[in-house]
């Protein structure tokens, strides 16, 4: 297979498929036959190709995607005027307390927070596919142990946990409030 052809394929398996692909999925779509490296050279070589133009091919935490450059997101906007759902300021201090403390309890974060949890309020943050139980804590009543998903990470253009803003840099992100969760609280707990 030539190099333009290999490009061509997965500029249109990156397309078509719509979700982010990894690496592994896309030899499996190529039969195996090529090596990880040449298909990742490639992939550079597509984003090179993309820097200029309205789309841009970008990894996130769950594999490769062409996204649309932020500077276009208004045009788009202007097209379908819907909102993207507005999540209660409780929902996003229970999903800031799993992203940056996981791997945590529903206690662990009543405790952080300082108020009982709705049950709905993790309903909604699973339903989102933004965090998932991966085991129970070996106590009495063996609580789920919730985490955040690659999901999570791919819809903030993320590709690890590392690269979200450090806890005092997010305090300064959000506008202040006399109701809001102290994140200085957040990471004197879990020391």
């Amino acid at each position: 297979m030539k190099h333009a052809e290999l490009k061509n394929i997965l500029e249109v398996m990156l397309f078509a498929h719509g979700e982010p692909l990894t690496i592994n999925e896309m030899r499996t779509a190529l039969a195996g036959d090529l090596s990880a490296e040449l298909i990742y050279r490639a992939l550079n070589e597509l984003r090179d190709e993309w820097a200029h133009k309205g789309l841009a091919l970008v990894v996130v935490a769950d594999g490769w995607r062409f996204q649309t450059r932020a500077e276009y997101q208004v045009y788009l906007q202007r097209l379908s005027p819907e909102r993207p759902p507005k999540y209660s300021r409780a929902v996003m201090e229970t999903l800031a307390v799993i992203a940056y403390k996981q791997p945590v309890t529903r206690g662990d974060i009543e405790e952080i927070r300082g108020v009982t949890i709705n049950t709905q309020i993790i309903k909604t943050l699973e339903q989102r596919e933004w965090i998932k139980t991966v085991g129970h804590r070996e106590v009495p009543g063996r609580p789920a142990l919730y985490v955040t998903t690659p999901q999570f990470l791919s819809d903030l253009n993320l590709r690890a946990l590392a690269e979200l803003p450090p806890l005092a840099e997010l305090g300064q992100l959000v506008a202040p409030n006399p109701y809001t969760l102290d994140l200085e609280l957040v990471s004197d707990a879990a020391e």
